[in-house]
């Protein structure tokens, strides 16, 4: 029976048991009274029951219509709840948001937005994901809410706002033979070995792409997943490293190294936060997706070229 049923004949119904007169029915339905009389007639073949019995200027309801009454007041208002968003409050949001980036985010960022969550969002809890670049296919299935991960275009298929843009650089210890140079050349960098941060998706292929135009190669002689783990070695050793600019930055402020332009040009590196189209209006996502933002913005990802460390 519930595919014969309009949405409209049970408000005019409800209408009509409030005022028991077709006319001001009409009226309040901003409908013309012939019209509001071809919907009772509707309504009572619907129903299979009169409904409204005419008593002089007054309209009698039936026990059958009086029973509707009482379902229809508790229906409409549930109805009205329906179609009425609820003001999100952060402070009241419990259950799970994950999040997934690299372990520099995860070491170096991560705990700005873990703070802010424990302030204005207390019964959030959060886990956080090592990103690789394959995930973004699964995010309308995987549990990930949000990421961020570089790319040198807007991704596709998913929703995304860029963070910001820099470039790669090369890095080594501060006392480094090359650290001393005001320009390294595409000669130092193939004269030391260099690692290869693997984990959390491609921060160097671009100078590989480069120097393999020029028909060289650099020689690769420790991959590491993490970040922490490259910096020490580079510090206790002659490598380099190839890695974005607003993260050699952050990290020569926690280990004595030096960075320095590449010598061969390379692509900028772009950041996005990416998430499912089916986050996109959800009220919390875009209240904490707003927060992360915020907190990555400030990480410097788009930085003038002023290099002389």
């Amino acid at each position: 029976m519930i595919h014969r049923v309009n949405l409209n004949l049970l408000r005019s119904l409800k209408v009509l048991l409030e005022e028991r007169h077709v006319s001001r029915a009409a009226e309040k339905l901003n409908l013309t009274q012939s019209a509001v009389s071809r919907q009772l007639s509707q309504l009572r073949t619907l129903f299979s029951d009169p409904l409204l019995i005419r008593e002089g200027n007054t309209l009698i309801p039936t026990p059958k219509a009086l029973q509707l009454q009482a379902k229809l007041e508790h229906w409409f208002v549930e109805l009205d709840d329906l179609l009425v968003d609820d003001v999100f409050d952060p402070k009241l949001w419990q259950g799970e948001f994950v999040l997934s980036s690299s372990d520099y985010v995860a070491q170096y960022l991560l705990p700005d937005i873990v703070g802010l969550l424990a302030e204005q969002a207390p019964q959030v809890l959060m886990t956080y994901h090592l990103w690789q670049p394959d995930l973004i296919q699964q995010l309308a299935t995987s549990n990930i809410q949000l990421a961020s991960s570089m790319s040198l275009t807007q991704p596709d298929g998913v929703s995304s706002i860029q963070i910001g843009e820099d470039n790669p650089v090369c890095v080594m210890r501060a006392s480094h033979p090359l650290a001393v140079k005001e320009q390294i050349t595409v000669a130092d960098i193939l004269d030391y070995a260099h690692i290869k941060v693997i984990g959390g998706g491609d921060k160097d292929r671009y100078v590989d792409d480069a120097l393999a135009k020029l028909g060289e190669k650099r020689r690769i002689a420790l991959n590491v997943p993490f970040f922490h783990a490259a910096s020490q070695s580079l510090c206790q050793s002659d490598l380099l490293l190839v890695i974005p600019e607003h993260i050699a930055r952050n990290l020569k402020k926690h280990f004595p190294i030096a960075y320095k332009p590449l010598p061969v040009t390379t692509p900028r590196h772009k950041y996005w936060l990416i998430w499912h189209a089916k986050y996109d209006n959800e009220p919390s996502h875009v209240w904490i997706r707003n927060l992360v933002l915020q907190v990555m913005s400030k990480a410097a990802y788009s930085i003038n070229y002023d290099l002389k460390s």
